[in-house]
């Protein structure tokens, strides 16, 4: 019998072929890879190299950064009057209205109370989204239930605190507020709607997809309209309800039909095999969901979940046709100032608005990112 060798341990990985890593293996790969993806590449660059320069000149060097009216921003600072007769981008404006920006025409006096709101969203909200951060169900109490009523009392009023009408609402603070609110409602509610569509019982089934096809089959601004005009009419005489709360009523029933879709979906891939074992170990229906069922499906659709939220994030903005003023409808509504009237003026708040939108929804889908790498089980990939 020939004597055998066991080996006890694993050789040392070898480094990758030196043409398979850093930046000019990323360009054969990703660039010019085929003849198209050259052609295509020295388009873009191209196009690029025209259009950057232009860009970064209009935005920053030409640029107007402070100013107290129209007239610094109607002319250069670095050389009289341009050729066409006006500067570039008017960062004048958007500095002079950048408090009304974030809080509409809330008092002066009391704006310590959003800015304390936010801090303390802040605090609550980052380390709810640490994977491992302690205490996830107080956090999640805090987040979802307390902050919600102190922020109520903190915005709006009472308890010695003087009373801000929510017309004066307005900026970023609403479009918080309201996409805040909707995700928070939405997302709870989207899970019922899909169970009750995928329901036994008929009338659950039957009321469920009654809701989510009339509700996905509208635009926002109709449900909107809805939430505003009409469902005032069913409230008994001298009872109303805040315009506020009717667009947060509004958005929140449009997101919840969406999400109880992106829900169905998930609940959909899940194996039968799953739904077998877990019934094989005799948990009740809502054991089962919430502890074996659920879970996966959730995991399976992040990224549609977060594409809900980046949707209705930016739906936001349609609150201003019943005359509320998010972040986008101050920044428009600011347009009408004549003191401000110049040709850039509009430009300039309207890409201040779209960056301010860019970058929440850009933080969103990074973090979805990152909450896929971190559930990946090696399934997916």
């Amino acid at each position: 019998m020939s004597d055998s060798f066991v080996r006890t341990t694993m050789l040392s990985q070898e480094p990758p072929p030196s043409g398979e890593k850093g930046a000019g293996a990323w360009i054969r790969r990703n660039l010019i890879a085929t003849p198209k993806d050259i052609v295509l590449t020295l388009l873009a660059v191209t196009f690029l190299a025209w259009a950057l320069p232009h860009a970064f000149n209009w935005l920053f060097v030409q640029a107007v950064w402070t100013g107290t009216d129209r007239t610094f921003c109607a002319t250069t600072v670095q050389g009289g009057i341009q050729p066409d007769g006006w500067s570039g981008a008017c960062w004048a404006f958007v500095n002079a209205k950048f408090d009304q920006f974030i809080y509409g025409r809330y008092p002066l006096d009391e704006r310590w109370r959003p800015t304390l709101v936010g801090i303390l969203f802040v605090l609550l909200l980052v380390p709810m989204l640490i994977p491992s951060a302690p205490r996830k169900g107080l956090n999640a109490i805090l987040l979802f239930l307390v902050l919600p009523i102190v922020s109520f009392v903190l915005l709006y009023g009472g308890f010695g605190l003087e009373i801000v009408d929510t017309p004066l609402w307005g900026g970023l603070m609403v479009t918080l507020v309201l996409s805040f609110v909707g995700i928070v409602v939405s997302f709870p509610v989207g899970i019922l709607l899909a169970l009750g569509r995928r329901s036994h019982m008929p009338v659950i089934r039957m009321v469920s997809i009654v809701f989510i096809e009339v509700v996905r089959g509208v635009p926002l601004i109709t449900v909107l309209f809805m939430a505003s005009v009409v469902l005032p009419l069913f409230l008994p005489a001298g009872w109303t309800v805040d315009k506020l709360l009717r667009a947060i009523i509004g958005v929140s029933i449009f997101a919840s039909a969406y999400m109880a879709e992106v829900i169905r979906g998930g609940l959909q891939a899940i194996p039968k095999g799953q739904f077998e074992g877990a019934d094989s170990l005799g948990l009740g229906y809502w054991q089962k969901m919430r502890l074996i069922i659920m879970p996966q499906a959730i995991k399976l659709v992040i990224p549609g979940i977060v594409n809900t939220f980046i949707g209705m994030f930016k739906d936001t903005s349609l609150v201003s046709i019943i005359s509320m003023f998010d972040l986008l409808g101050i920044v428009r509504l600011n347009f009408t100032d004549a003191n401000w009237a110049t040709a850039v003026t509009p430009l300039t708040g309207l890409i201040f608005a779209g960056f301010a939108f860019w970058l929440f929804c850009f933080g969103m889908s990074r973090y979805s990112a990152f909450m896929e790498r971190h559930l990946d089980t090696g399934h997916t990939r």
